[in-house]
């Protein structure tokens, strides 16, 4: 049985020592070395990882960030491909891939689109259908604060209603699983999408700010 987990952990160190600790992202000001220094602290130090949520603890996460950053590169992104500690619930294959395998992609994509004229990856179909299925599952947390109802679609996987309508209507949102996923993870500017329903649905979901990080 295929990991994406794991397939895109390799992925995505293959490359950041492709690209170098320089290469830009969309997660601007990240740079490649940024964004492995936080997968390392996702990985193996949740003490600081829940900087990201609470701001009273984002100047720890942030130091911590920096430092990592800092170091060998090479040797920063083999810890990234060694992946949790044997403490971490992440070590189980089921719970790795619940919990790492969307937040791979998505951070994935996030460093091969930061290079300009970037070439969007063509997903197997066993792939695409574990990003739409994530997608369904975390749906109404994605879209909680959009005013309006929310259908996503997804050619040759299916429809899915996010969101109920409001009286502002319902927006369609159309693309491949991925191009939904990086969608409804707030990079919508690179994300390959149609939106089509009523102008006050439509100017509601591009003007929200979706995203979990």
């Amino acid at each position: 049985m295929t990991s994406y987990a794991q397939q895109e952990r390799a992925a995505i160190c293959d490359s950041f020592l492709r690209l170098g600790p320089d290469a830009p992202t969309i997660d601007d000001p990240w740079l490649a070395r940024d964004l492995a220094a936080h997968l390392a602290i996702r990985d193996s130090r949740p003490d600081l990882s829940v900087g990201q949520y609470f701001s009273a603890l984002r100047g720890r996460l942030d130091d911590a960030m920096r430092k990592l950053a800092a170091t060998d590169f090479v040797e920063l992104v083999e810890r990234v491909r060694q992946g949790p500690p044997g403490w971490s619930a992440a070590r189980i294959a089921r719970v790795d891939e619940v919990v790492n395998g969307g937040e791979f992609f998505i951070h994935h994509e996030d460093l091969l689109r930061g290079t300009p004229g970037f070439e969007r990856r063509r997903l197997d179909v066993g792939h695409e259908r574990f990003l739409w299925d994530m997608l369904k599952r975390g749906s109404r947390l994605y879209f909680r604060q959009v005013p309006v109802g929310v259908v996503l679609v997804a050619e040759g996987h299916g429809r899915h209603a996010a969101r109920k309508p409001t009286d502002n209507g319902t927006a369609v949102l159309r693309g491949r699983p991925g191009e939904l996923v990086m969608y409804a993870a707030g990079r919508a500017r690179v994300a390959e999408v149609e939106i089509d329903g009523p102008p006050e649905a439509v100017a509601e979901i591009e003007a929200a700010r979706l995203g979990l990080s």
